[in-house]
């Protein structure tokens, strides 16, 4: 069973239609690249599979539980990374960790877990900033660190890495991979010819709101 399956979904915006009725299935240990121009509706298919926006019509199950009826359940293993992270304006970068670790029940090694993350991410002197002051690198970088902190089976990525050095590319293609061989299913978004051709499992295609394998 796949650990997300989205049956007959679809989206408008008042009389405009962004997303086409469309089924999806991420399984298990796969990563599944989508790409699209901008306003082809990925944005849009991001945010319905990942709960933030409710569609106008179909199902979405994560790990067997549907979204909407049973979305405690469903959340606890589903993680989404917008393409603009979002911040408390008063919590620094550890204090958002601290608080996103704590809200899921991952309380336990938090301090060495979080260190070690930072650490990685070239994130570790910036861990008492408040986030606003990150460049755009360094705020997607963060954002990633936010689904890592806590634990998940299903990893929804909305452009990772529009804004990041190759270095810090290379390091988050590497985590992706390790992340696939723990059995995580992912969804990313991108432009970037990198991930494709280095990553997927599958790949899909949207255009004016319908999606396809490509």
């Amino acid at each position: 069973m796949p650990l997300l399956q989205a049956t007959d979904l679809s989206h408008s915006y008042g009389n405009f239609q962004a997303l086409a009725p469309t089924n999806l299935a991420l399984n298990a240990g796969e990563i599944s690249v989508l790409e699209g121009q901008n306003g082809a509706g990925k944005s849009t298919l991001m945010l319905c599979l990942s709960g933030l926006m409710r569609p106008t019509n179909g199902e979405i199950r994560v790990d067997g539980y549907d979204l909407y009826k049973d979305e405690p359940e469903a959340k606890r293993t589903l993680a989404f990374m917008p393409d603009v992270p979002r911040f408390y304006t008063e919590l620094t970068a550890w204090e958002h960790l601290r608080f996103i670790a704590f809200a899921h029940g991952a309380e336990n090694g938090f301090d060495t877990r979080a260190e070690n993350l930072l650490r990685e991410f070239g994130l570790w002197e910036a861990r008492d900033l408040l986030p606003h002051f990150y460049s755009r690198g360094m705020s997607l970088k963060l954002g990633l660190l936010f689904t890592l902190i806590r634990p998940f089976k299903v990893l929804l990525l909305d452009e990772p890495a529009s804004a990041l050095d190759a270095d810090s590319t290379r390091l988050f293609i590497r985590r992706l991979s390790e992340l696939r061989e723990q059995g995580v299913a992912i969804l990313l978004s991108t432009h970037d010819p990198d991930f494709k051709t280095g990553l997927a499992n599958r790949v899909y295609s949207m255009k004016n709101g319908l999606l396809n394998a490509a």
